[in-house]
C-alpha cells in the first residue's frame, strides 16, 4: 500500500444528509431550472429548518461529536456556516446535481470551493457500474482519483457515496424485478466497484454506501473497502429515502459488522415534515420537531445497536 494505510475514518459517524438540490427544488417546491435569487433563499430557509432540527435532536443528550450533517453550497452556506462556528462534523458534496456521470459542480475550481468552508469531510455522489460503459467509468475514475490527491494533500476527510444503478441487462436477469437486484446482484456489483475504483487510485475515507438486506453481504462490501492495509477505512449506511421502518432493518445489518461506523439518512427524516410546513399542515416548530424526533430516534436505535 501507499497512502492507503494513513486514510480512514474509525469514529462513529451519524449523518443527517440534506445536500439534495434538483430533486429538492423541483419535487417539494415544483422549480425547474435555475432558481431566482428569491426562490434560492427560499428553498436555503427550508435547509435552515432541517439544521435546527439537528440541533434540537443533538440538545436531548445525544453525542455531539458523533453526529454530523451533509448539505451543499448552492442552499446550504448559510447552514455550513453556523454549523462550524457551534463545531458540528460538517460534509460538503462537490458532484453536480442529477448527472449519471460523475462531475465537479464548479469544474476546475472546486479546490476554492471546498476550501472556502473547511469541512470536515468532501462527499461525491457517484454511478459506477463495473458492467456499464467503460469509458465513462474511466472518466469518472480519473476525475474522482484527482479529488483523492487533493483531499489527501489538504487533510480533508473524503466521503464516497456509491450508488450502482442495475443495467438494461441486469434488470432482465431479474425479470425487471429491482427487489431481486438489490438482494442477489448488487452486492457483488458494489463490491466490484470498490475494487475497480481502488485500482484507479480513488482513495476514500468513508464509503457511504447503500443498505444490505443481508449480514453476510455486508461483512463481503466492507472487507472489500477495507483490504489491502485500509483497515481504518468506515463504511456508513445510506437511506435511500426509503420508510423508516426499512432504514432500521439496514442499520440493523450494518451495526455491529466490522468496519460500519455509522449511517447517513436524509429524506427518512425530513421529507415529510418539510412537506407538512409547506402544505400548511405543521407549523414551523412542529416540523423541526418531527425532524429532531425522527433523526434522534435513528441515532439512538443504531447506538443500542451497537451494544447487542
Amino acid at each position: 500500500m501507499t497512502t492507503a494505510t494513513q486514510k480512514g475514518y474509525t469514529k462513529e459517524l451519524l449523518v443527517l444528509p440534506f445536500d439534495h438540490r434538483n430533486s429538492f427544488q423541483e419535487k417539494l417546491f415544483g422549480i425547474k431550472g435555475t432558481p431566482t435569487p428569491e426562490q434560492t433563499k427560499y428553498i436555503a430557509s427550508y435547509k435552515m429548518m432541517i439544521f435546527e432540527g439537528f440541533e434540537k435532536a443533538v440538545q436531548t443528550g445525544l453525542p455531539k461529536e458523533d453526529m454530523g450533517i451533509l448539505t451543499d453550497e448552492q442552499f446550504g452556506t448559510e447552514v455550513l456556516e453556523r454549523a462550524r462556528k457551534h463545531n458540528f462534523t460538517t460534509c460538503i458534496c462537490v458532484e453536480k446535481s442529477g448527472q449519471d456521470e460523475f462531475d465537479f459542480e464548479y469544474g476546475k475550481d472546486y479546490p476554492a470551493h471546498i476550501s472556502k468552508f473547511a469541512p470536515t469531510f468532501v462527499k461525491v455522489l457517484v454511478r459506477y457500474n463495473t458492467e456499464a460503459d467503460k469509458t465513462i467509468n474511466m472518466r469518472q475514475a480519473a476525475r474522482l482519483a484527482e479529488l483523492s490527491t487533493f483531499l489527501e494533500k489538504e487533510g480533508i476527510k473524503y466521503m464516497f457515496e456509491l450508488l450502482v444503478p442495475a443495467t438494461p441487462e441486469q434488470l432482465e436477469r431479474c425479470q425487471g424485478n429491482k427487489a431481486t437486484f438489490d438482494v442477489e446482484i448488487r452486492p457483488k456489483l458494489m463490491v466490484a466497484a470498490i475494487q475497480e475504483l481502488q485500482k484507479a487510485k480513488v482513495e476514500p475515507d468513508v464509503w457511504k454506501l447503500e443498505g444490505l438486506d443481508r449480514k453476510e453481504d455486508c461483512v463481503r462490501v466492507c472487507e472489500a473497502a477495507r483490504a489491502d492495509g485500509r483497515d481504518k477505512v468506515g463504511v456508513i449506511v445510506l437511506g435511500r429515502g426509503e420508510n423508516e421502518q426499512k432504514v432500521r432493518d439496514w442499520l440493523k445489518v450494518g451495526a455491529n459488522v466490522k468496519g460500519v461506523c455509522g449511517f447517513a439518512v436524509g429524506r427518512t427524516v425530513f421529507w415529510e415534515p418539510l412537506k407538512g410546513f409547506k402544505e400548511n399542515r405543521l407549523t414551523r416548530e412542529q416540523a423541526i420537531d418531527q425532524m429532531a424526533t425522527i433523526y434522534g430516534g435513528l441515532c439512538r436505535f443504531w447506538l443500542e445497536e451497537r451494544k447487542k
